[in-house]
C-alpha cells in the first residue's frame, strides 16, 4: 500500500533491503512484470545503464508507441510520461518522480495558448514536444528538435504558423527555412544558460575540438557551433567524426552515452558562466532530469507507483498532433 507521505512527495523514498543489487532487481522485475524502462539521455548514467532503451524525445515516443510491454517506466520528465500515456492509454505508465517537471513546458499554459490562438486566427499551431498534454490538445502538429525543420519545410510556404514554446528553436527554424513563424516566448532554462563566452574559452583551450550545440541554445551559441542539432544528431556525429575532442553545449547527461560509444574520444561540457547564477564553472545540469535515481526506479517498479494519468478527453485531442508528427517524421 502506498504511504500517505509518498503521495505527498510524488515519489517513494523507501530504502532497499541491505545488499540489494538495484540494477539486477530492476531487470528481474522488468521480466516478471513485463515492464520496459525508457530513459532520456539527460538522466543519470546509472539510470541509463539500467534502462531497456535510451533516446531523445522522438525515439522515446516511437518506442512507446511500438512496445508490447504491460508497464512503461519513463525516466525523464513529466511531459515525456504524459506522451507515453497518450500513445498507450491501456498501459500502466510510471514515472520515478512526479516532481520531475520541465521549465520549457511550464512556459506555455493551455489557457495562454488558447488566448493566443484566438488573437491569431488562421494559424497552424506547431508545438514542441516539451509541452503538457493540455497544450498538445490545442496543437495541430507536435515536433521534436530532431524533426522540427523537416516538418516545417513540409508545410506550404505561405502557411501561417504559431511555433512554441521554445523561441530559440523557433528562431533557428525561421533562419534556415526563411519562414516567419510567430514564436512563443519560452525557453529551456538549461540551454538558455549556455554562454558564447564559455564556448569561446573552451575553443581557445582546445583549438582542435568540434563544437556541438543543441537547437534549444541561443543564437549566439549556435553561431559558434560546428554541429547544430538534436541529441541524436550529436551522437551520430561523434560516432562518425574523425575528430577526437568535442565541446558539448547541451545537458551533460548526454556525455555518458558519448563516452560509452566513443571511449577513445574526449567530451568537454560547456560550464555555467559567471552570469548564469550558481557557481561559475559548474556543470549546467537539468535538476529535473537528475531527480530520476536508481532507487526511485527500483521502488517505482516494486510498487507500480506513481502512475501518470491523462484526462481521456484531453488525450483524444493530444494524440492527433503526435500521430501526425510520427507520420511526417
Amino acid at each position: 500500500m502506498v504511504k500517505q507521505e509518498w503521495t505527498t512527495k510524488g515519489f517513494i523514498d523507501e530504502p532497499a533491503p541491505a545488499g540489494t543489487d538495484l540494477k539486477a532487481e530492476i531487470r528481474r522485475m522488468c521480466e516478471e512484470k513485463k515492464a520496459v524502462v525508457m530513459a532520456h539521455y539527460y538522466t543519470r548514467g546509472e539510470v541509463q545503464d539500467a534502462a531497456d532503451f535510451i533516446g531523445d524525445s522522438l525515439a522515446l515516443a516511437r518506442r512507446a508507441a511500438e512496445t508490447d510491454a504491460r508497464i512503461i517506466v519513463m525516466c525523464g520528465v513529466h511531459f515525456m510520461a504524459e506522451t507515453c500515456k497518450i500513445l498507450c492509454p491501456d498501459k500502466l505508465v510510471l514515472a520515478p518522480d512526479l516532481g520531475a517537471g520541465c521549465s520549457l513546458a511550464d512556459s506555455c499554459s493551455a489557457a495562454d495558448l488558447k488566448r493566443y490562438k484566438e488573437e491569431h486566427p488562421g494559424h497552424t499551431v506547431v508545438s514542441y514536444v516539451n509541452t503538457t498534454a493540455a497544450v498538445k490538445a490545442l496543437t495541430d502538429i507536435v515536433v521534436t528538435s530532431g524533426n522540427a525543420r523537416k516538418i516545417i519545410e513540409s508545410l506550404p510556404e505561405g502557411e501561417r504558423i504559431i511555433f512554441g514554446p521554445d523561441r530559440n528553436l523557433g528562431a533557428y527554424i525561421n533562419s534556415v527555412t526563411g519562414r516567419r513563424m510567430l514564436l512563443w516566448d519560452g525557453c529551456c532554462h538549461v540551454h538558455e544558460r549556455f554562454a558564447a563566452a564559455e564556448v569561446e574559452k573552451l575553443r581557445l583551450a582546445h583549438p582542435g575540438a568540434k563544437v556541438l550545440a543543441h537547437l534549444e541554445c541561443t543564437g549566439a551559441v549556435l553561431s559558434l557551433a560546428d554541429v547544430v542539432g538534436s541529441t541524436a544528431v550529436m551522437l551520430k556525429y561523434v560516432k562518425e567524426s574523425d575528430a577526437t575532442e568535442f565541446i558539448v553545449a547541451t545537458e551533460p547527461g548526454i556525455l555518458h552515452e558519448m563516452r560509452r560509444a566513443c571511449p577513445g574520444k574526449m567530451f568537454l561540457p560547456v560550464p555555467l558562466g559567471p552570469s548564469a547564477g550558481g557557481k561559475a564553472g559548474a556543470c549546467n545540469e537539468c535538476e529535473y532530469m537528475k531527480m530520476n535515481t536508481l532507487l526511485k526506479l527500483y521502488n517505482t517498479l516494486k510498487y507500480e507507483w506513481p502512475a501518470v494519468e491523462v484526462d481521456p478527453a484531453v488525450a483524444r485531442e493530444a494524440v492527433k498532433p503526435i500521430e501526425r508528427m510520427l507520420s511526417l517524421s
